[in-house]
């Protein structure tokens, strides 16, 4: 199947997937929440795959990997996939039973609006590190010719993906219309330390000149804070 074709069957079943997440928990097709975070989702990511499709089909064939050639990347990964469902199954159950609205209130509606914005604005980050690095892809590895890049966000944190990845999961709960299934979308962040900090390792080990980078770059994930 060509480039193109794997592209547009993966999304296929990721529309299919996500349409299951969110209204089979909802009970029903009226949750305007779940449509809008679907939205907010898949016209920057579709946008994004045209992209690169037409700019650097390398970097397409690099994210379409997943399956992780490193250990400890394989056991965080099996870890995080019931962790990743079951956080996003939450908002559905939490609008058909009012767990929000009983606990703290419903999220009023311009602010599930506002966090969709955040969510626009976690893949944008994501999107300009992918113009940057055309070696970010799923899994952790060093390719062949790989380089360090230290410019563009890069000179921000070491590692700016997954700082773009934290902002748009962190507001999705909220977008969706939940405030109970925050702490849940939280345990993304330090999943995502252990993750990094596991990366890094291999990137001393591995890749020429990021030691020095490092040295340079003090901050992991959160300028200013780690």
């Amino acid at each position: 199947m060509s480039l193109g074709g794997r592209v547009v069957l993966r999304f296929v079943l990721i529309a299919f997937g996500a349409a299951a997440i969110v209204f089979l928990p909802a009970g029903t097709w009226r949750f305007w929440q779940g449509w809008m975070t679907i939205a907010v989702f898949f016209l920057p990511t579709t946008f994004a795959f045209a992209y690169f499709l037409r700019t650097n089909r390398a970097l397409i064939e690099r994210r379409l990997r997943n399956r992780e050639q490193e250990g400890t990347q394989r056991w965080l990964m099996r870890l995080a996939a019931p962790m990743f469902l079951g956080a996003l199954v939450l908002p559905g159950f939490d609008y058909r039973l009012g767990w929000s609205r009983s606990l703290a209130g419903a999220v009023p509606a311009w602010f599930s609006v506002a966090s969709a914005g955040m969510v626009v604005a976690g893949f944008l980050l994501v999107f300009r590190v992918l113009k940057t690095n055309s070696f970010a892809g799923r899994t952790i590895q060093v390719d062949a010719g790989q380089t360090v890049i230290s410019t563009g966000p890069y000179a921000w944190v070491r590692h700016p993906m997954y700082l773009g990845s934290v902002v748009l999961w962190m507001f999705t709960p909220l977008a969706m219309g939940s405030w109970v299934a925050l702490p849940a979308f939280a345990l993304l962040i330090p999943f995502h330390a252990i993750r990094l900090l596991n990366e890094e390792k291999l990137l001393r080990a591995e890749l020429a000149g990021y030691g020095e980078y490092c040295r340079k770059t003090r901050y992991h994930l959160i300028p200013f804070v780690w």
